[in-house]
């Protein structure tokens, strides 16, 4: 197998990871993570989501969090070289995301986002497939004159989980649509852990065929069936080069219960066990690589000692293995 030499890695945690926790993260432990993560060598990190937080109450710390973040002495000197993204699925939040860039503390990059599936579309967004394509154009054109990239993400690519399957070869298309009306890079997602590896190594050689240049294209897995690595070594064998995960393996659907008070969340969850879901696990992801012989530049170390904080912000042990069970050790059966 051919694979590449080395790959970029983004991590979600402060996000994705945290929008699933049924207690709120506290502003102080979000910036933590926000600095560590970046102190380790993430060069992206996905940090808030500018969206109403009243259906989201984990973000209601979305300016004090990017402020903070913008303001931190640690990371002086360092955040040039950093891309901060923030979700923005709808016109309003998009506009908070303008407004805080003039301002000198908003988001490097913003994220749209569209599903294959009709049904998962209107659930996600309010909107339907013509409605947020007529959106979005207008809104990049925007983010863009204020400084701002634009993210598309194609979700249920291999599945939906209100209509069952799906086509991929829509994904593709919509994909090159996003990329017709502006976006600057494309997350491929599987957000519910549908995809299984055989059909995520036909997706993405389709995908690279039509659209090769993979600086294009970022691959975001769920593991909540447990095939998650499995999925990033298909990808990785059709050649993709881009990958995103999340400190201790959490994340999923934004919780529809928070510190104790039902919240309207994105509605009722999708899986049997709330408990079981979350992305590919930053750590075993990064340990995985370095034994692949593939460069991505974090600190592995610093990352293994990130996560065992991680669980006692969250409270409770996650998903990585590599977190509890360390490196494997360079200096037996004759490895060097």
């Amino acid at each position: 197998m051919q694979y590449p030499k080395k790959v970029e890695l983004g991590d979600i945690t402060v996000r994705d990871g945290f929008q699933h926790e049924e207690k709120f993260i506290d502003t102080e432990a979000k910036l933590w993570l926000s600095e560590q993560l970046i102190l380790a060598g993430f060069k992206k990190i996905e940090v808030t989501n500018f969206g109403n937080p009243k259906g989201m109450p984990q973000f209601k710390d979305a300016d004090n969090l990017m402020k903070s973040i913008r303001n931190s002495k640690k990371l002086k000197d360092k955040l040039d070289d950093v891309e901060i993204t923030a979700v923005t699925i709808r016109e309003r939040a998009i506009e908070r995301a303008i407004q805080a860039k003039k301002e000198g503390w908003g988001p490097d990059r913003i994220l749209l986002m569209v599903s294959t599936s009709e049904s998962h579309q209107y659930k996600n967004s309010g909107l339907s497939h013509d409605d947020y394509w007529k959106m979005s154009e207008e809104y990049i054109k925007k983010a863009h004159d204020a400084g701002i990239k634009v993210n598309g993400t194609v979700s249920t690519i291999w599945g939906c989980p209100i209509e069952g399957p799906t086509e991929m070869k829509d994904a593709v298309i919509f994909t090159k649509r996003w990329l017709d009306i502006g976006a600057d890079d494309i997350e491929h997602a599987d957000h519910d852990g549908s995809a299984s590896p055989d059909r995520v190594y036909k997706y993405y050689s389709m995908l690279l065929d039509a659209l090769p240049d993979t600086s294009l294209h970022l691959a975001h897995f769920h593991t909540t069936r447990g095939w998650g690595l499995a999925n990033v070594l298909a990808a990785l064998q059709a050649g993709v080069t881009r990958f995103e995960s999340t400190i201790g393996g959490i994340g999923g659907q934004p919780a529809n219960f928070v510190d104790g008070v039902p919240v309207s969340g994105t509605g009722k969850y999708y899986y049997k066990d709330p408990n079981s879901v979350g992305l590919v696990s930053t750590e075993d992801l990064l340990v995985m690589l370095d034994e692949m012989g593939i460069e991505t530049g974090i600190d592995i170390d610093k990352i293994l000692e990130i996560g065992n904080t991680v669980e006692k912000i969250v409270g409770r042990r996650l998903r990585s293995e590599t977190v509890k069970m360390g490196r494997i050790p360079k200096n037996l059966s004759g490895r060097k």
